[in-house]
């Protein structure tokens, strides 16, 4: 994952929004139909088609842990093995995590537009670029559209319909013109995407952005509303940051304590809202470890979301648990 400051960079930067509203104090949940006050989470997992082992442990967590959602990297090569799992279970939420980088050092993926459409998006290797300056330093947001385009475009030809947009490594943050691109294309289509535009408390805690860099992100909340899309109130993205500990790192035991306490933890940190959580729930091989050194990390997600623990503390801290999909049923039925 690229440093927390990469993510709304773009949204610092002012859109052009004809607006004079002030920040709405009515939550999106609210606006929504939940009761006033009411906390409303989307416990989601990233990284869906990266890998065998990403694969298997996002349909444990989906299927038999408390996690609703999740997204695809359309790119990837275990693509195929998730989409047609998914296809036996057309009730799972599944969105797309529009992919425009290729992080690991040998396991790679490059762009479906193709190479000679989008050069600026490849690097040396003929692969996506490896990191989001990389990204935003070669790439036009023509190719940038071209290739959210072609990920779409796949995602149909495979009958794969998604429930959402988001964005793998928070590239599309990484410049005004690539978030344009995307609110572009998310109100084109009528999808739902990834922004955050209410309170943002959590944002503000986890990277002490000034409020007026927050209110950009609110704008562009209240165009996505405007246009007849559901809004998220807050980002919840701190789990791929905790430190394992040492002596957690090969003990699952000690891992899912770990890991179920900083869930619960942040669980109640919520404020009202709608919150979208995210993970990396991953059933970890040894092949995994000659991808990425996360396992721990992203194992340790799945094995939280597995836990009675983190069950009953979603129970007592009364979340309610929700999807993209109904947060756009909703949008259709309440929002005005």
């Amino acid at each position: 994952m690229p440093p927390k400051q990469l993510l709304f960079v773009a949204v610092l930067l002012s859109f052009r929004i004809c607006t004079n509203a002030q920040a709405d104090s009515i939550t999106y949940a609210e606006k929504l139909g939940y009761p006033k006050g009411s906390r409303v989470l989307i416990m989601h997992v990233d990284d869906m088609g990266m890998s065998f082992d990403s694969n298997e442990g996002g349909e444990e967590a989906l299927t038999k842990g408390v996690s609703t959602s999740c997204s695809v990297m359309m790119p990837c090569p275990w693509v195929p093995g998730f989409i047609h799992w998914l296809k036996n279970h057309p009730d799972i939420d599944a969105g797309l995590h529009l992919t425009l980088t290729s992080e690991w050092r040998d396991y790679r993926w490059g762009p479906l537009a193709g190479r000679s459409s989008v050069p600026g998006l490849v690097d040396q290797e003929g692969d996506l670029w490896s990191n989001v300056p990389a990204v935003v330093q070669h790439a036009s947001a023509d190719e940038v559209e071209k290739e959210i385009r072609a990920q779409l475009e796949r995602a149909r030809a495979m009958g794969f319909e998604p429930t959402h947009l988001d964005t793998h490594m928070g590239t599309l943050f990484g410049s005004p013109a690539f978030t344009e691109r995307y609110i572009k294309i998310g109100i084109e289509y009528k999808i739902p995407i990834m922004l955050p535009g209410g309170h943002d408390e959590l944002i503000q805690k986890q990277m002490r952005f000034p409020e007026a860099y927050l209110e950009q992100i609110r704008k562009a909340g209240r165009m996505l509303w405007a246009s007849g899309l559901p809004v998220l109130d807050d980002l919840e993205n701190n789990s791929y940051d905790w430190k394992i500990p040492d002596e957690a790192d090969k003990d699952d035991v000690k891992l899912r304590e770990f890991k179920t306490r900083k869930y619960i933890e942040a669980i109640r940190s919520l404020k009202p809202g709608v919150t979208m959580m995210i993970m990396h729930c991953t059933a970890t091989t040894t092949t995994f470890e000659r991808i990425s050194d996360s396992g721990p990390g992203r194992r340790g997600d799945l094995l939280a979301m597995m836990d009675p623990a983190l069950k009953k503390a979603l129970a007592d801290e009364k979340i309610i648990l929700t999807t993209w999909r109904e947060l756009k049923v909703r949008r259709s039925t309440f929002g005005r």
